[in-house]
C-alpha cells in the first residue's frame, strides 16, 4: 500500500516580493514581528529613504522663489513690494490647496507610481523658472503664473507623508514621518542656502541656475522612485475619514491653530529673505537660510516636549514666544539694528518649528478624548477615532499652508498702505495672543477633561 502523499502548506510571501508588475506588493503586514523582522523592516526604510529624497526636492522647489524674488531687481525685472510679496505668497497658496489631493492619489495609483508623477511634475516649474528669469521683458502676469506652478512642490509633502504611513507598524510611524517630515522641511533651507552660491557669476547673478540645478537631481528622484520604491495593494485610503473630521469642532479649531505655526514657519521661511534684502541691503542673502533650518531640525523637539508636558501646554508656550519675537522684531526695524532683527526672527523660528510639533500631537490626542466622551472604547470605537484624527490631519495640514500665503500677503499690504513692516508685525501679535487664549480655553483649561488628559 502507497505512503500517504504529504502536501506542504505554501510558504508565506517573503516580505517585499513583488506579485505583479509595476512592483506591486500584495502582502504587507508590519504589525507581524516576524514578517517585519524578515524583510519587512528594510523595505520600509527603503522606501522611507527615497520618499524623503523626492520630498526634499518639492519643499525646495516650492521655496526656491522665496530666494530668487529679492535678486529679480538686480537682473533687471521692475518689480513693485506688493508684486515681490506675490510671487513668493503665491507658490504656498497653490501648494496647500493641493495637499488633499495629493494624500487621495496615493491609493488611488500606487505610493511609487505617484512618488514617479509628483516628482516629475516638479520639471514644469523648474523649466519654467529657467526660462522666464533670462527675461526682463516677461510680464508680472507670467512671472506670477510660473511663481504659482512652483505649488506643485508643496503637495509632495501630503502624498510622501500619506505613503511612508502605510508601510511602519504603529510603534515606529511616528518616528518614520518625522524623518519624513523633518527631511522634506530642511528642503527650504537648503535651497536658500544653495541658490546664492549656484547663481553667483563674478560681478552678477546668473538666475536661470536657480531653475536648472534641480532638473538632474528630478530626474534622478524619478528614476530612483521606478527602480526601487514600491505600491502596497493594502494602502487603501477611506475618503470618508475627511467626511467625519469636517464634521467634528476640534479639526477647525486646530487648523485654526496650525496656521499660526506651521503656516508661520512657512510664510515667514519664504519671506525672510526679502525681508532681510529690503531691511538690511548691507547684510546681503548669506543668512537667509538660516530660519527655515532653524525651524526644520526644532521640529521634533515639540513632539518630544508635548509627550512629556501635553502638547498644549507648550503650543500655549510657543505662542508666547512668537509674540515676542514679533514684538523684538518690531523694536529691531525701529533702531536698525540687524544683530536684534535677525535674533528675534532666529527666535520666531524656533517657536514655529516646536509648535509644529506639539500641535500635530494634539491631534491624536485630542480625537481620543473625544471617543471615550462618546463610549468609543472597543476596537471599532477606536479604529473609528483614529480615521477621524487622520482625517484631522489632512485638513490641518492644508489648512495651516494657507498661513504661507496669509504672512507674505500681510507684509506686503503693511508695506503698500503704511511704508513699513510693523503693522503687519503687530497684526500677527495679536493672532498669536488669540490663538494662545484659544488653546487655553479649549485643550488648557483646569478642570476639563482636555486638560486633565494634557492633550
Amino acid at each position: 500500500m502507497a505512503a500517504p502523499t504529504t502536501v506542504a502548506a505554501p510558504a508565506a510571501p517573503t516580505p517585499g516580493a513583488h506579485a505583479r508588475p509595476g512592483r506591486w506588493i500584495d502582502r504587507w503586514d508590519p504589525e507581524d514581528p516576524v514578517f517585519w523582522r524578515d524583510g519587512g523592516r528594510r523595505v520600509a526604510r527603503r522606501n522611507l529613504v527615497l520618499s524623503i529624497f523626492a520630498e526634499f526636492l518639492g519643499f525646495c522647489v516650492w521655496a526656491v522663489w522665496s530666494i530668487v524674488v529679492p535678486q529679480l531687481p538686480g537682473a533687471g525685472f521692475a518689480l513693485t513690494t506688493d508684486q515681490m510679496f506675490w510671487l513668493i505668497a503665491l507658490p504656498s497658496l497653490v501648494g496647500a490647496t493641493l495637499r488633499i489631493p495629493y494624500t487621495l492619489a496615493v491609493p488611488v495609483v500606487g505610493g511609487r507610481n505617484w512618488t514617479m508623477v509628483s516628482a516629475s511634475l516638479l520639471l514644469i516649474p523648474a523649466i519654467a523658472m529657467t526660462v522666464v528669469v533670462q527675461r526682463p521683458e516677461t510680464s508680472f502676469g507670467v512671472l506670477l503664473a510660473v511663481a504659482a506652478l512652483a505649488g506643485f512642490g508643496g503637495g509632495n509633502f501630503a502624498s510622501s507623508m500619506a505613503n511612508i504611513s502605510f508601510f511602519f507598524p504603529e510603534k515606529e510611524k511616528g518616528a518614520a514621518l518625522g524623518w519624513n517630515a523633518a527631511g522634506g522641511n530642511v528642503g527650504t533651507a537648503a535651497v536658500q542656502l544653495a541658490v546664492p552660491l549656484v547663481i553667483a557669476t563674478g560681478a552678477g547673478v546668473a538666475l536661470e541656475r536657480a531653475g536648472l540645478m534641480f532638473i538632474p537631481f528630478i530626474v534622478l528622484a524619478v528614476v530612483l522612485a521606478w527602480r526601487f520604491m514600491d505600491n502596497l495593494s493594502a494602502a487603501k485610503a477611506d475618503p470618508r475619514q475627511f467626511g467625519v473630521a469636517v464634521r467634528e469642532p476640534h479639526t477647525w479649531v486646530i487648523s485654526f491653530l496650525y496656521i499660526g505655526t506651521f503656516g508661520s514657519f512657512i510664510g515667514f521661511s519664504g519671506a525672510f529673505p526679502t525681508l532681510l534684502a529690503g531691511q538690511f541691503p548691507e547684510v546681503g542673502l548669506s543668512l537667509a537660510f538660516m530660519g527655515a533650518l532653524v525651524g526644520s531640525v526644532t521640529r521634533p523637539l515639540g513632539g518630544i516636549l508635548a509627550d512629556r508636558l501635553g502638547g498644549a501646554v507648550v503650543s500655549i508656550v510657543c505662542y508666547a514666544v512668537m509674540m515676542a519675537g514679533a514684538i523684538g522684531a518690531i523694536t529691531a526695524l525701529g533702531n536698525h539694528q540687524f544683530v536684534l532683527f535677525f535674533s528675534s526672527f532666529m527666535l520666531l523660528f524656533v517657536a514655529t518649528g516646536v509648535g509644529n510639533g506639539s500641535v500635530y500631537r494634539m491631534i491624536p490626542a485630542a480625537f481620543r478624548v473625544v471617543g471615550e466622551r462618546r463610549g468609543r472604547t472597543d476596537a471599532a470605537g477606536l479604529a473609528a477615532t483614529a480615521k477621524a484624527a487622520a482625517g484631522c490631519i489632512g485638513i490641518a495640514g492644508a489648512i495651516g499652508a494657507f498661513g504661507g500665503f496669509l504672512i507674505p500677503r500681510g507684509f506686503a499690504v503693511s508695506s503698500t498702505l503704511t511704508g513699513s513692516l510693523v503693522a503687519a508685525l503687530w497684526l500677527y501679535v495679536g493672532v498669536y495672543a488669540v490663538m494662545a487664549v484659544v488653546t487655553w480655553a479649549v485643550y488648557a483649561r483646569r478642570g476639563t477633561e482636555m486638560a486633565e488628559a494634557r492633550v
